[in-house]
């Protein structure tokens, strides 16, 4: 029997879901800008047709109304969910037309939002994908798998308390292998700080190629730089031939006299382009430009994403590819 293993994001899609914003009560003054970003985000992968299908979900009338209006490229689905974060609220894809649908808990019981922990199941089944369910609690964003049976992710996440507490660290890995196609992992400790998400592992270190690593470099006044430090040491001690890339950080981001999880590697991989956000930091225009040598076949684009991180994520929180 073939084993069914969740592809690599730089595999061939066939569309994404990308989630719109739809709550005014969520994202007050944000909401119009957020959905400005969104929608440069989903153009930026539609790439004038040259990328792939963008599939933009909104909540409600009201919301998909909007957003005709301002992606009229893309094709507007309406499907209750609490909020936008369908890389952890959707399906993860394990081929062209099978997906696994894990529990969703809302982060741990941080957020228990209306719809959210169904989203994925109705958005696949609507598309005829056949959906498998999973008796324990994932979300997308924290893990990152390199299409060769390779997958990374955080202990603060994936052996957290308020997730799986039955579950030790060799049943987590034995289901990831099970469940997702997944051969070996490579632990990481903790994520950003003030990450939400308890550490997802798509803000700190993601797969660009087979084997093959990248890790942001702490920038100067970084409150993260110790968590990028040991990430990277855990990397190199992995063995398994890993070959560990080094990325910018935009550093110190601060909004309402908070330090936010911003982070360069939330960037999206699509058939044309590689969306990375941006934050009005230094390091902007230097993280583009390494990001594209890592990706010599397809433009990597810089968009900002300053309104889409007040509601704690950016563009890979906000898509789920499906693979074609």
């Amino acid at each position: 029997m073939t084993r069914l293993i969740q592809p690599p994001e730089w595999a061939h899609h066939k569309a994404v879901w990308i989630g719109f914003p739809s709550h005014p009560e969520l994202w007050g003054d944000d909401l119009e800008p957020a959905r400005d970003e969104v929608v440069a985000f989903a153009a930026a992968v539609h790439a004038g047709g040259k990328g792939e299908r963008v599939l933009l979900v909104a909540a409600d009338e009201e919301a998909a109304e909007a957003a005709r209006k301002l992606a009229r490229f893309a094709e507007i689905v309406v499907q209750p969910f609490g909020d936008i974060w369908l890389r952890d609220t959707g399906v993860i894809m394990v081929g062209r037309h099978k997906a696994r649908n894990f529990q969703f808990n809302g982060w741990g019981g941080k957020y228990d939002l209306p719809g959210d922990d169904d989203i994925g199941e109705r958005l696949a089944i609507e598309r005829g994908i056949d959906v498998t369910d999973c008796d324990w609690i994932l979300e997308g964003g924290a893990i990152d798998g390199d299409g060769t049976g390779l997958v990374v992710t955080t202990e603060q996440c994936l052996l957290n308390r308020n997730r799986n507490s039955w579950l030790s660290r060799e049943e987590i890995e034995r289901r990831l292998h099970d469940d997702l196609g997944f051969t070996d992992v490579l632990w990481l400790g903790d994520g950003l700080l003030n990450d939400h998400t308890d550490g997802h592992v798509d803000n700190l270190a993601r797969f660009v190629g087979p084997a093959r690593l990248a890790i942001p470099e702490a920038s100067d006044n970084d409150p993260n730089w110790m968590v990028y430090q040991r990430a990277a040491e855990r990397a190199r001690a992995f063995g398994h031939d890993l070959d560990l890339v080094r990325l910018p950080s935009p550093g110190r981001i601060i909004h309402d006299d908070d330090i936010v999880p911003a982070s360069y590697m939330n960037f999206y991989i699509g058939n044309a382009a590689v969306v990375v956000p941006q934050y009005g930091a230094p390091n902007d225009e230097a993280a583009v430009a390494a990001i594209a040598e890592l990706f010599p076949g397809r433009q990597a684009i810089g968009q900002r994403a300053d309104h889409i991180l007040t509601g704690g994520g950016s563009f890979h929180c906000i898509s789920q590819q499906i693979p074609g």
